[in-house]
């Protein structure tokens, strides 16, 4: 079975390989094509669905333009949220499957210290992944444990934190005769 994720970024190819592992016995073929979300460098609020939608759409109109064979097309879009008084930092997915059929599903939201969402909320075009190679003094940490990685002492990595949301957003395929009435 042949997936689309909307990102090269091989955290996020690996996630969406290991998601759809745990509930299809066929071989899980996971194909990582760059688009575009057509939404901020750093997503806010409701934005970061529309981010991940954006992406799944488009993956899907490409299988269609170039018979590309997949069965599902998946957008995963980081950003942030304001609840409680507090920044936080969550990731979407939306996951399509080739009759349209959508599905949605979200990371767990952790906190962000201020000197971070002090720093997204300027509007400079800056995003989560380029605060935290300041802070940590890396490059591309957003490949590798991003965020969640340092914040939790490595106890969770961006891989796990990804596979958690997207297993939630095929809850919908899963039970196809309660989210869509087949």
């Amino acid at each position: 079975m042949k997936v689309l994720v909307g990102s090269r970024n091989p955290v996020k190819v690996e996630a969406t390989k290991e998601a759809f592992s745990k509930y299809f016995d066929d071989d899980v073929d996971v194909v990582g094509i760059e688009v575009s979300s057509d939404v901020s460098n750093q997503p806010i609020e409701d934005e970061t669905f529309k981010g991940a939608e954006n992406r799944a759409v488009t993956l899907k109109k490409l299988n269609e333009e170039q018979n590309l064979n997949a069965r599902f097309f998946v957008g995963v879009e980081g950003g942030i949220k304001n609840l409680f008084q507090r920044w936080f930092a969550f990731g979407v997915m939306c996951v399509m499957d080739d009759m349209g059929r959508k599905g949605y599903g979200t990371t767990p939201f952790f906190e962000l210290p201020s000197v971070v969402y002090k720093e997204l909320l300027q509007g400079k075009g800056i995003e989560l992944g380029d605060v935290m190679d300041n802070l940590t003094g890396e490059k591309n940490t957003k490949q590798k444990q991003g965020a969640v990685g340092y914040f939790t002492k490595g106890v969770m990595d961006r891989k796990d934190y990804y596979v958690t949301g997207l297993t939630v957003a095929l809850i919908p395929f899963l039970n196809t005769e309660l989210y869509f009435g087949l």
